[in-house]
């Protein structure tokens, strides 16, 4: 299938952006068919950019105004247009002068790919020296306990109360039966002795009448 020649892409990032601008731009640029987004926002799915997408043929070549219009990062930059490439699909963008079907303008991508690579690494790398350093520091990684030292505290004191029961205590302090159980372990042995204890006492007082 032949393709197209040049298709342009416009896309507005406000409300109070106007894409006659970049449509006149693009025009002037040879573009005998331009997609637009008129729609706003980072998690609004690009439309016209994947009608685009799909519309352009091996031979063709797609016209941005500028980078931004094209990528929300430069690694989404970097994927449309390594993605175009492989379909044998050029790219332009009129602001910054970059032009793929050009030695310097795969040049400039190149240098883009790698730079966003270094990023990437860079990034990875502070993370984990982030964690190794808080794990020699002592500082607990994850999530948090379930119950804090001060809860547990707390827990212990008021189980001395006579009317208390392990359910008021847990609805009180946020958590559940299991998640004392677990932070105080002592409750869960003394649990099992008042239930072997007390059908024991029952018995007694039954045979007492």
């Amino acid at each position: 299938m032949t393709g197209h020649g040049r298709v342009g892409y416009a896309r507005v990032s406000t409300k109070d952006q106007l894409l006659d601008r970049q449509i006149t731009a693009l025009t002037a640029a040879g573009c005998l068919r331009i997609f637009a987004d008129k729609k706003s926002g980072k998690n609004v799915e690009r439309e016209e950019l994947w009608k685009a997408l799909g519309y352009l043929r091996e031979g063709d070549t797609l016209v941005v105004p500028s980078l931004d219009r094209l990528g929300r990062s430069l690694q989404d930059l970097i994927a449309i247009v390594a993605s175009l490439r492989k379909r044998g699909i050029g790219f332009r963008s009129l602001k910054e002068a970059l032009d793929t079907t050009t030695p310097g303008g795969r040049l400039v991508f190149h240098v883009f790919a790698a730079l966003a690579e270094f990023i990437r690494e860079l990034i990875i790398e502070g993370t984990n020296e982030g964690l190794a350093a808080a794990k020699a520091r002592g500082q607990r990684l994850g999530r948090p306990p379930a119950m804090t030292p001060e809860q547990v505290g707390h827990a212990r004191a008021l189980l001395t109360q006579p009317d208390a029961s392990i359910a008021s205590i847990a609805r009180l302090l946020g958590v559940s039966r299991s998640t004392i159980y677990k932070y105080v372990p002592e409750l869960k042995s003394s649990d099992d002795r008042q239930a072997i204890a007390a059908p024991a006492a029952r018995a007694e007082l039954t045979a007492g009448d």
